[in-house]
């Protein structure tokens, strides 16, 4: 599970995430949507524990930023950080080793199931943008984590890695892991959502479950949102925003 509560984060007087609190269960996949400067990093990045802030986050039960926390959390960031010298194998044996889990297999099924295997001896430093990508994320899973975030995760990938993407997403809420997905890419997460957070200046115009709007593609709702009467009551509580 993963719960944040009221978190606020400023870049000196301009306030990037303000009063957010929000929770996604076990099981769960919550989306965050909104237009470029929304917050919607800001908050990623303040789960990953790489921004100071106010307020409190936890991971499974434990701050945020505690080893229990980061040992449960896997995380995607909307650009790759790799190491130049280490190859794609590296990588995952790197991560695998970090984590003290035992070589089972995990980490060559997710590097063939990403059409990686047969580049595992590149460097990081000569893969594509999208090779990047898709490396970044068997990176991130390989040590099984409870809790997945996801930055713009499908930015540079091809149509076989968005596919395979968008069933790792459905198989870790099988799985009862806790998802939170960060994107601008609406089409790629209209079947692969439980709630929705619309963003706007830093703060939630609107959450709603998927069952709320059974008629309503995701695409209409965004706009719905950030384009029509409903954005004029983006600090509203009835929203859900902060409960």
């Amino acid at each position: 599970m993963l719960k944040i509560n009221h978190v606020t984060k400023k870049y000196g007087k301009t306030v990037a995430n303000r009063d957010i609190s929000f929770f996604v269960d076990d099981g769960q996949i919550a989306v965050l949507l909104g237009p470029n400067g929304a917050g919607k990093s800001t908050i990623i990045k303040c789960i990953a524990g790489l921004l100071r802030f106010d307020g409190d986050i936890e991971i499974n039960g434990n701050p945020n930023k505690s080893m229990e926390a980061k040992r449960a959390l896997g995380y995607i960031p909307e650009l790759p950080a790799l190491y130049d010298l280490l190859t794609v194998e590296e990588h995952m044996e790197f991560v695998r080793r970090a984590y003290r889990m035992e070589d089972d297999g995990t980490a060559q099924q997710l590097l063939e199931r990403f059409e990686l295997w047969d580049k595992r001896d590149k460097l990081g430093k000569e893969l594509s943008k999208g090779m990047q990508q898709k490396l970044s994320i068997c990176c991130a899973l390989v040590h099984k984590p409870k809790v997945v975030i996801f930055d713009e995760p499908m930015v540079g990938l091809d149509p076989h890695a968005i596919k395979q993407l968008k069933e790792v997403f459905g198989e870790l809420r099988d799985a009862g892991a806790t998802v939170l997905i960060s994107t601008h890419m609406i089409d790629s997460v209209e079947d692969s959502w439980d709630v929705v957070h619309i963003m706007m200046n830093g703060s939630f115009a609107a959450t709603r479950q998927k069952g709320e709007v059974a008629e309503q593609s995701l695409e209409d709702l965004f706009f719905t949102i950030t384009e029509g009467t409903d954005a004029a009551h983006s600090g509203e509580q009835k929203d859900g925003a902060g409960e």
